[in-house]
């Protein structure tokens, strides 16, 4: 079955989504719910994520040909389904440190290479990305929230299920046939391939890892502390659920009116806005509790993170085709990767001593990515 390349992209945006929206909020839950200790489960989220930035690093690279991006994009999603349904077989620690390996190490790469394949069709199609992004947040919000109704019915084990579902509905939906096929680079033997460490000496590509890794990483403290941290001042389970969801909405409508939005603006201004409303936001979070603030800081998550994305999809769409695969790559492993691993490492070490100073922490840490902005000069560009 043949399927239109832009509803292919946004399938598997949704697919892949939604089933990280029930394996990121509520795969600790499950592991407690058998019987795994606290201890453990810090332990097995940990191997999973360093196992996430392996895959992203050097799985995702291996395929340099756009013409492979689906077949790959295809294997990786088999794979992914099989470590899901090793859950089932066991609950040992042995077993589930294997699959939780397994599974992250090759859950990890499907994104940055469905990015790299809507980078590739960009060029061939002119379809606008934010549209079709746009799906992948919109399948978060309703992954968690119906895997979260599925758990108040159906017990922890609902977790598991739904996402062996996900999973398989993911990866028979990349079975199905994209209408236009990404087109291979046809290289001249006499120009070879720039090697990473070459690309990585490039100014502007070393200036925007850094920057990303920055902005991305200040999402840390968020990520991993800021519903302890509001309930911790009276909020409420169900009010803390709706500050989420706010921010994940506004996240939504820019992608959605991005090409509108940010027609005109390059990625070094995009970058630029997104520093900002890291600077404010999360010195807002450090300083106020009211719930109007909230409200504000969470609509300034479109900002923080949703314009850092578009910034660097723009930077590395900018770039020689043969560098977008293994530029993505990178991308996805330091700033959605190993960035926020490390900074939530330091996070926890942090909001123990200093608690709301944290955020302001991030905010100090969004301020070098104003200076670090790269230029992207007509030479980069394509």
């Amino acid at each position: 079955m043949v399927l239109r390349s832009t509803y292919w992209l946004a399938l598997s945006y949704f697919t892949y989504f939604f089933s990280y929206g029930i394996f990121l909020p509520f795969f600790g839950v499950w592991l407690k719910g058998e019987g795994i200790s606290s201890e453990s489960i810090g332990l097995l989220l940990g191997a999973g994520l360093v196992s996430r930035f392996l895959g992203t690093l050097i799985i995702s690279p291996a395929i340099k040909d756009p013409a492979h991006l689906v077949t790959g994009l295809r294997i990786l999603a088999l794979l992914t389904l099989v470590f899901a349904v090793g859950y089932c077989f066991g609950n040992s620690w042995a077993w589930l440190m294997i699959n939780i390996a397994g599974f992250s190490l090759f859950f990890g790469p499907l994104v940055p290479l469905t990015d790299a394949l809507s980078g590739t069709l960009q060029r061939q199609i002119n379809m606008d990305y934010g549209k079709v992004r746009v799906w992948g947040s919109i399948a978060f919000v309703i992954g968690s929230a119906l895997t979260g109704k599925l758990i108040s019915v159906f017990g922890h084990n609902a977790i598991l299920y739904s996402l062996i579902v996900a999973v398989a509905a993911m990866f028979l939906g990349m079975l199905l046939r994209p209408s236009v096929k990404p087109a291979g680079e046809k290289r001249e033997s006499n120009a070879p391939t720039i090697s990473l460490k070459a690309l990585l000496s490039e100014t502007p590509v070393w200036r925007f890892l850094l920057c990303v890794t920055l902005l991305q990483g200040a999402h840390a403290a968020y990520y991993g502390f800021s519903a302890i941290y509001w309930q911790e001042q009276g909020y409420s389970a169900s009010v803390v659920g709706y500050l989420w969801s706010l921010g994940v909405v506004a996240e939504v409508l820019v992608f959605t009116f991005s090409n509108q939005l940010f027609r005109r603006w390059s990625a070094r201004d995009l970058l630029l806005l997104s520093a900002c409303c890291g600077v404010v936001r999360w010195a807002l979070m450090g300083a106020f509790i009211e719930l109007p603030w909230l409200i504000l800081i969470q609509i300034l998550h479109c900002g923080t993170f949703t314009v850092c994305h578009l910034a660097a999809m723009r930077f590395i769409a900018s770039r020689p085709r043969d560098q977008v695969i293994r530029l993505q790559s990178v991308y996805s492993a330091l700033a959605m990767g190993g960035g926020i691993a490390v900074m939530t490492m330091v996070s926890g070490f942090l909001f123990e001593y200093l608690h709301a100073g944290l955020f302001f922490v991030m905010a100090a840490l969004a301020i070098p990515a104003i200076f670090l902005r790269p230029r992207v000069t007509p030479s980069a560009a394509t």
